[in-house]
This record gives structure tokens, sequence and C-alpha cells, in this order.
């Protein structure tokens, strides 16, 4: 994943905020989405392509373009720097091949120390059964 050349693709499209600011957010357009298509990008390998797709497929568009969008704070360049490293990290998170599980057994003790508290379980439950006669 080559970041310099992600960071040149991305599109950016300010907007009006609906957050804190008051009459502030009515006359400026702090909110900032940004835009990316995973097909078109020449910062990823074709293996990272197909997993970032098939991982993501929750978050694209119809014509696979990921959106993401900031509105926390009133500075229009502070929201396009958080939504830039989120999607940074959006990317970096779901490029990685999941790992394994390796199977493991319980231990011996373990094991022992389950059964012997079932037994003294339905030790305790059958002593409070009524005797029979």
């Amino acid at each position: 994943m080559n970041t310099s050349v992600i960071l040149t693709e991305l599109n950016y499209k300010a907007v009006r905020s609906s957050g804190p600011g008051g009459q502030h957010v009515n006359k400026t357009l702090s909110k900032v989405e940004v835009y990316f298509s995973i097909e078109d990008s020449q910062g990823l390998s074709a293996t990272e392509k197909e997993l970032l797709l098939q991982r993501l497929s929750s978050r694209l568009t119809s014509e696979n373009i990921m959106m993401l969008q900031c509105g926390e704070t009133r500075s229009q360049h502070r929201n396009k720097t958080l939504v830039t490293t989120r999607l940074l990290q959006l990317l970096e998170e779901n490029k990685k091949p999941k790992k394994k599980r390796k199977k493991t057994k319980p231990s011996k003790s373990a094991i022992e120390k389950r059964l012997r508290e079932k037994k003294l379980k339905a030790l305790k439950k059958s002593n409070r059964k009524p005797p029979k006669f």
C-alpha cells in the first residue's frame, strides 16, 4: 500500500455540518466528505484491492466507492485531516490477512478440575432431595 499515491487519489467535498457552532454552522461548509475508489487506485496491489473489496463491501456504494465523512469540529481543515487518517487506518487494518486459529486442547489438570467441580455440584443437588423410603 502506497499512502502517498492514495492521498493524491482522494476526492474531498465540503458540506454544511450539523454539529456544534450555533449560527456559524448555517453559514460555513465545515463537514468534509472523502471519496475513494478502491478499484481505480494505483496505490494498492491487486491482492490488496481484492481483499479490501471483500472486507469493506458493507461500506462501499454500488459503484464500489468508499465514502467517509467527518463533522466533529468547527474547522474544515481539522475535519479533513481526521477523515483522511480514518480512511488510511481503515485501509491499513483491513488489508492485513487474518491470523489462522491454532487449535488447542485443555490441559489434564483443567479437565480434572472441571469434572471434580461437576461431581461436587451433582452431590450438592442430590443432597437437597428428600430421602427415598
